[in-house]
């Protein structure tokens, strides 16, 4: 799934930011990154411990942006806990990591690089150098694990799919808002990944239909009780053809071995 950063709002310590949505991490057994073996690395960067965005900044909007977006030849993040940027740095869900310590979700940093000879990277290329980074600066180890959870399998609706052919090449301009998803040019089973974020938990792809299809899917908020859009489950069916069955599904655990809470010196 290569997808350009999707937006995706949520209150997290009172702080709005945006969240970005990848696709089924994909990290190594042992604790050496594929950066650390590609000696894929920034040409320079800084990492600084900060303090979280007071109040009266927060309602300036200055939280609303809190990384860069992608492709772009630097990285940047504004006061982010190290518990995001490790979610940022290896495409996964923040309570998906575990063995964390308690202040990993609350102390704060700023971290900017600059990729060598200012190569534009798309975010998935970009993972690898954040990854090292960590490794670098905070002596990051990690393993991944994978357990049973419960979650959805996303499969046929009676009445058969609804859903508009996309083109030859998936999309890397796909978005997911608070009550919308669109992406021009998605597969299922990349969409079933989009999907997780507003359902809340893991979903599978269990339709058996291959290509790329033009996915618009209109649903109500879950912090607008009031909306007149139909749930996200019974918007899948009215509107794709879809639905989501309630199945153990394998879920992808971020397990930290080690890490430390005050960055090496920049």
């Amino acid at each position: 799934m290569t997808l350009a950063p999707l937006i995706w709002r949520s209150s997290y310590r009172g702080i709005l930011l945006a969240i970005v949505a990848v696709a089924p991490l994909a990290v190594a057994q042992s604790t050496e990154s594929p950066a650390a073996t590609q000696n894929l690395a920034f040409e320079v960067a800084s990492v600084r411990m900060v303090s979280p965005y007071t109040e009266e900044e927060i309602q300036r909007g200055l939280g609303n942006i809190p990384w860069s977006t992608f492709p772009t030849n630097r990285f940047t993040a504004h006061r982010l806990t190290l518990k995001l940027l490790i979610g940022l740095a290896y495409g996964i869900d923040e309570k998906n990591i575990e063995g964390d310590p308690s202040w990993l979700d609350e102390q704060h940093y700023d971290v900017e690089a600059k990729v060598e000879d200012d190569k534009i990277l798309t975010y998935q290329q970009m993972k690898p150098l954040l990854q090292h980074l960590l490794e670098q600066r905070f002596h990051l180890a990690t393993h991944l694990a994978t357990k049973p959870v419960s979650g959805y399998w996303l499969v046929v609706a009676k009445g058969g799919p609804k859903l508009q052919p996309g083109g030859d090449i998936p999309s890397t301009n796909s978005y997911i808002l608070p009550n919308a998803i669109e992406s021009p040019s998605t597969s299922l089973s990349s969409f079933a990944s989009m999907l997780s974020r507003p359902v809340g938990s893991p979903i599978l792809d269990k339709t058996g239909i291959t290509g790329n299809f033009n996915i618009k899917l209109s649903y109500a908020s879950p912090n607008n009780p009031n909306s007149n859009l139909p749930s996200v489950f019974t918007a899948i069916v009215e509107q794709l053809g879809l639905k989501l069955v309630s199945q153990k599904v394998p879920a992808d655990f971020l397990i930290i071995d080690h890490v430390d809470k005050v960055p090496t010196e920049n």
